[in-house]
């Protein structure tokens, strides 16, 4: 860990906002051979293991930066809420672009539908979430079968998927972000999840922050169209007043009176998987 990645702003809240009950099952399991292939496991404090939904979380940082290590206390707001919560690295530009991301992340999910069960959680009940970069790489994994196919993971096992602050639309590629990441693509539609929507989609929910100038609301307004156009279940929420980090941060609890998101996302994850 570099020092600038130790007194990150992400880094400080991480550490000293309040965090919910929940214990780290496991940190640092490999899901592959490569250095960020890894990932950590929480769990609710309570309940009965066994029986808990579970929920792969992906999360942002324009496909350049993140670390597990700074959303602890996302995974243990949602585990709190009675998920087995597994939160991986995956490798980052520049060492690779698209497509490599995504196959990390599929890798991922493969390791929690092989071991969620040792480890308390009902792998029948396994749905996907993530902000921003990690929200697109969630509803992609999702909605193009090909990426979970490919990683050796069963069809159907996603049933549900949440996206916060999520680009899903963003062709042509007009920013630095965006050009760099895919901008050696021949297939561009095919980097969209928008591209992927179906009837037969594992039901979705998609928030984001009306003032969001990172990644636009319409975004989140695009992708919801497309898929209830196509006839999935997806329940669409904009939040006046949020920018693009505020959701995720809505999750924590110095922040959850801004925005009722987890609420919403994790009652929604609990109906859509059973």
């Amino acid at each position: 860990m570099s020092l600038a990645e130790a007194w990150s702003p992400l880094a400080i809240f991480a550490a000293l906002t309040p965090k919910d009950p929940a214990r780290r099952l496991a940190r640092g399991a490999s899901y592959g051979g490569h250095p960020r292939q890894k990932l950590d496991v929480y769990a609710p404090s309570q309940g009965e293991a066994g029986e808990w939904p579970v929920l792969a979380f992906f999360y942002g940082g324009a496909w350049n930066s993140g670390r597990r290590a700074d959303y602890g206390w996302a995974a243990r707001a949602l585990a709190a809420q009675g998920f087995l919560v597994v939160v991986p690295d995956y490798r980052l530009y520049p060492e690779v672009r698209y497509p490599a991301f995504l196959e990390d992340a599929a890798l991922a999910v493969r390791w929690t539908t092989e071991h969620a069960a040792a480890l308390g959680g009902d792998p029948a009940r396994l749905s996907l979430a993530g902000h921003s970069a990690g929200a697109y790489i969630a509803a992609m994994l999702a909605l193009d079968p090909s990426w979970l196919a490919s990683a050796g993971v069963a069809p159907g096992a996603v049933k549900a998927f949440a996206g916060l602050s999520g680009p899903y639309a963003f062709l042509p590629l007009d920013g630095p972000i965006t050009t760099r990441t895919f901008g050696h693509v021949e297939n561009l539609p095919a980097t969209q999840p928008t591209s992927f929507a179906r009837a037969d989609a594992p039901a979705a929910f998609l928030a984001t922050g009306e003032g969001d100038t990172t990644v636009r609301p319409r975004n989140t307004r695009k992708l919801a169209k497309a898929l209830r156009e196509a006839g999935a279940t997806v329940e669409e929420q904009v939040y006046p007043g949020l920018d693009h980090a505020a959701p995720l941060l809505a999750l924590s609890r110095s922040f959850r009176r801004k925005a009722p998101v987890l609420v919403r996302v994790t009652d929604f994850l609990k109906v859509q998987t059973g």
